[in-house]
């Protein structure tokens, strides 16, 4: 193999499939709080974080009306969703348990924390922070050693009494 993909490079976006373009909205851009970019009628809309053009696009050309796809076929499992601090994290936390939308899941993987749920087309989310690479779990080979760990929602909470 004689090509690598360059270090810097990174995942500039998702575009996804959904059923009601509003409903996606209210959890992408009313709950988890990104801004809408650039509406396409009433077919797609792209929605972004801190101005970027879009790091989500929602469309509904094929799928308006349609129900959630199967889990168990190939495909998307979660689009991953990275906040710059511990505190922006836990932020986020604090706004879904007040409004109430349920988690799938919460794990600290050593190298990052992560919280998981699904938007309203059961797309999985993941929300989640890195760690320090300094923190990161490595072994005496120098090998990096993920782990799927509960995460203490509670001492995440946390974050939001610390001053910054």
């Amino acid at each position: 193999m004689d090509y690598i993909v360059p270090a810097a490079t990174r995942i500039g976006h998702v575009h996804l499939k959904v059923a009601d373009l509003e409903r996606s909205l209210k959890f992408y851009r009313d709950l988890l709080g990104f801004r809408e970019m650039q509406r396409y009628g009433n077919s797609a809309v792209f929605i972004s974080a801190g101005g970027y053009h879009h790091h989500i696009g929602l469309n509904t050309w094929y799928s308006k009306d349609a129900p959630p796809a199967p889990v168990k076929i190939g495909g998307l499992f979660h689009t991953a969703i990275l906040y710059p601090t511990r505190k922006d994290l836990a932020a986020i936390l604090k706004r879904l348990v007040e409004a109430k939308y349920p988690l799938t899941g919460a794990s600290d993987h050593g190298v990052s924390e992560a919280l998981y749920l699904d938007d309203p087309d059961s797309n999985g989310v993941e929300l989640y922070w890195d760690k320090p690479r300094t923190q990161w779990p490595i072994d005496g080979a120098g090998n990096l050693q993920m782990v799927t760990e509960a995460l203490d929602l509670q001492n995440l909470l946390l974050e939001l009494r610390v001053k910054s």
